[in-house]
């Protein structure tokens, strides 16, 4: 059940987050009191320099990582204690991941990989639903390939269908384009903000590119694991 104190029109709440790792060095202070609140159905740009706390709040949000201060509220639920198993399950339910390294599984094909989430889940219809998404995504005619087979744009595609066929309230996506040439770049975005405009999902977008972050409704910048600036686009 939605926690009650989180408005509705929330669908990520960061509140005084904070997080420390351990290195050779001693501790590291990687996030230093993060506050945020994003709506459903905004897209938000996330730039920084390398090292700013991007990926770290991206990584907390999605539950991959936990603070350690301060508490997490994804749609509408309060995850910061959650367990890993009901994690899982959580991300599962709400929350499509799209990283820059495709995360596929080289020895299933691209509708399998699309529909493993499915079937973890459970869920009838599994590969029609798949092979649905590989459609939109352009990629109907190469469901039987496996990545290996695949050139970078289309593993990329085949990422974003699996991200969005279980139909997230929210999509993270942590430089999605990072390597892929610019027109495929493109046309991945395309897709992106395209499957984003139907399905109204709030989409959180790390790029080190200004023309794309503008493309979303805010530009977060991170710096020293700070949100530095706030601002809304025009």
């Amino acid at each position: 059940m939605p926690d009650t104190q989180t408005p509705l029109s929330s669908a990520i709440q960061l509140d005084d987050i904070h997080l420390r790792l351990s290195s050779d060095a001693g501790e590291v202070n990687i996030l230093r009191g993060i506050n945020l609140d994003i709506k459903r159905g905004e897209t938000i740009g996330l730039v920084g320099p390398s090292g700013s706390g991007k990926t770290s709040m991206l990584m907390v949000v999605a539950g991959l990582e936990r603070p350690t201060e301060g508490t997490v509220r994804v749609a509408g639920n309060d995850i910061t204690h959650l367990s890993e198993d009901k994690l899982a399950l959580f991300r599962r339910e709400h929350t499509g991941i799209v990283f820059q390294n495709f995360h596929l599984v080289p020895t299933m094909t691209a509708l399998e990989n699309v529909a493993l989430p499915l079937e973890f889940a459970g869920r009838a219809h599994a590969f029609e639903a798949a092979r649905e998404q590989l459609d939109a995504v352009g990629l109907g005619h190469r469901i039987e390939h496996y990545p290996g087979q695949l050139s970078g744009g289309e593993q990329q595609r085949v990422a974003l269908a699996r991200a969005f066929v279980t139909e997230p309230t929210i999509l993270l996506a942590d430089e999605p384009t990072g390597n892929l040439d610019g027109k495929t770049g493109e046309t991945v975005m395309e897709l992106l903000f395209d499957l984003h405009k139907r399905k109204g999902t709030t989409l959180l977008l790390i790029t080190h590119a200004p023309d794309l972050a503008k493309r979303c409704s805010r530009t977060l910048t991170m710096a020293d694991g700070h949100i530095v600036a706030d601002e809304a686009v025009s």
